[in-house]
């Protein structure tokens, strides 16, 4: 079936408290996909982001971001004091992201809504009692992490004492009992983050919008994954990495780039029938209709660099886990809806996982120009495409369709105008969206900026770059019945509304 879809970061939405979040801006954006017929909602992942403010940088692959906990709803129910939340300080601008104000604003507001849910003995509630039941397995360890996280000053786990970095038994039967109230604290805002996503969700599903999530392949080392779970990582004795994850030298960058994620003991994996893996894809197939898997060539070579080098030129390549995993997976799971991330640089062998995975991979509008490939052998070119693949006019780390009209080589952007069609009165962003609009690819995504037609200002991330990344929020008042009508007619000229039945 050909559909559409938009990407927009949950953290872009507008709306009051400095970043966007489960609020009735969020529900209002669903109404505004409802009214184009856009059936899909592409996230970036909503798991709690650590140090550069990275959604691939989680302290948690299984906890939710507490930053997209709607403050609006504590208000509601007597948690929060309007006053209150007004007169924090979360940033006085509405375009982009201030994460160090808010890493100090949000989780104090949040406590202090804490306090008053103990008071009024709603810890004790049983729905919260069984979400944390229900949620064992993971949740007390990654609580009592963020706690000991708190009290050392939000130092690593690697720098902590030999008692707690090595959990050790008694160390941390200790430290449960003196963090007990810090525990229940971040366990609290698990469940209001998974309950107002849940009915986010639940809303989006009813108006007949899916919701597209996004799974990174690796975990951050500082995350309660690699402490509590150690066993699943290429660690040695001792409990550091032996190599960590990156990318090899290239033209874009001479040194590589060097990750530091923990690469995983694969061999391990293997012997336990995959079930972490499991787990977590499990766990992506309740918060999201459809999952996009993150630089799925890792799966079947990764890079790996020791650890301790200062850049990623001394990497070498070993082998993954291949289609073993994804077998395993569907096994126990099912026909899940994922889309692999197969961008970069792509050997045979990795085409070859990619189809017998039977999962559509990704295509960048973008990419068809700027290869200096004129033998219409590019894969990115739209007349290249096969049927199941996703084409965007392009991913969170790629500028927007308007910042590269202006900053990308006049050669490339010639060939873009002359294959796509272009002409001044359409415009050059526009002309592009209908151009992966109508391919064949079953499903088309696009930026929301894109649409918008913002420059490279809007901009989600520009990798290798340390700082001014995953800022940009969409302002208010930017979902106008115009642009809804425009969206609408694209995508019915080419095919990809929903069918009379399914409306």
């Amino acid at each position: 079936m050909r559909r559409s879809g938009v990407l927009l970061p949950v953290s872009s939405l507008p709306g009051a408290y400095g970043i966007g979040c489960f609020s009735k801006e969020a529900y209002e954006f669903v109404d505004f996909l409802a009214k184009t017929k856009t059936r899909y909602w592409q996230i970036l992942p909503l798991g709690q982001t650590s140090y550069g403010d990275s959604p691939y940088q989680s302290f948690s692959t299984f906890a939710g971001n507490p930053y997209f906990i709607d403050l609006n709803e504590l208000i509601a129910k007597g948690f929060l004091k309007k006053t209150e939340c007004d007169g924090a300080d979360f940033g006085d601008n509405e375009e982009y992201i201030d994460y160090g104000i808010m890493y100090e604003s949000r989780y104090a507001i949040l406590r202090k809504a804490f306090k008053r849910a103990v008071k009024k003995s709603l810890v004790e509630d049983r729905d919260f009692l069984k979400f944390k039941k229900k949620n064992v397995e993971w949740l007390f360890d990654y609580a009592l992490f963020m706690a000991l996280k708190d009290a050392h000053g939000g130092a690593s786990w690697d720098e902590w004492e030999d008692e707690l970095r090595m959990r050790e038994k008694e160390a941390l039967e200790a430290a449960a009992g003196i963090y007990a109230i810090d525990i229940e604290f971040y366990s609290w805002l698990q469940y209001l983050f998974y309950t107002q996503w849940k009915a986010l969700k639940k809303y989006a599903n009813k108006a007949g919008v899916k919701i597209i999530g996004d799974i990174p392949i690796y975990v951050s080392f500082d995350s309660s994954d690699a402490w509590a779970n150690p066993e699943l990582f290429w660690f040695d004795a001792d409990r550091r990495p032996v190599r960590v994850a990156g990318c090899p030298p290239d033209s874009f960058a001479k040194e590589g780039q060097l990750w530091g994620n923990p690469l995983y003991d694969w061999k391990y994996h293997e012997s336990t029938g995959y079930q972490w893996w499991i787990k977590r894809m499990k766990s992506c197939g309740k918060l999201y209709d459809m999952v996009r898997i993150d630089h799925f060539r890792g799966f079947d070579e990764y890079y790996t660099i020791p650890y301790g080098d200062e850049n990623a030129v001394n990497g070498e390549w070993v082998k993954g886990p291949g289609y073993a995993l994804f077998e395993a997976v569907k096994a126990k799971l099912g026909d899940i809806d994922v889309i692999v991330e197969d961008l970069g640089f792509i050997t045979d062998s990795v085409r070859r996982l990619v189809k017998k995975t039977g999962w559509p991979n990704m295509k960048i509008i973008e990419f068809g120009f700027g290869g200096g490939d004129d033998t219409g052998k590019n894969e990115y070119l739209t007349c290249n495409y096969d049927k199941n693949c996703v084409v965007y006019t392009g991913t969170h780390d790629n500028d927007t369709l308007e910042g590269w009209h202006k900053e990308a080589d006049s050669k490339d952007i010639a060939k873009a105008v002359s294959y796509l069609g272009l002409n001044d009165n359409e415009g050059f962003v526009w002309g592009t969206l209908r151009g992966g609009m109508s391919s064949v690819a079953n499903l088309f995504v696009a930026q929301m900026q894109d649409y918008l037609g913002l420059d490279s200002g809007a901009r989600i991330n520009t990798p290798g770059k340390v700082d001014g990344n995953w800022q940009w929020r969409v302002l208010p008042n930017f979902l106008s019945p115009e642009l809804a009508e425009s969206i609408r007619q694209l995508a019915d000229v080419y095919q990809r509304l929903p069918s009379e039945e399914e409306e």
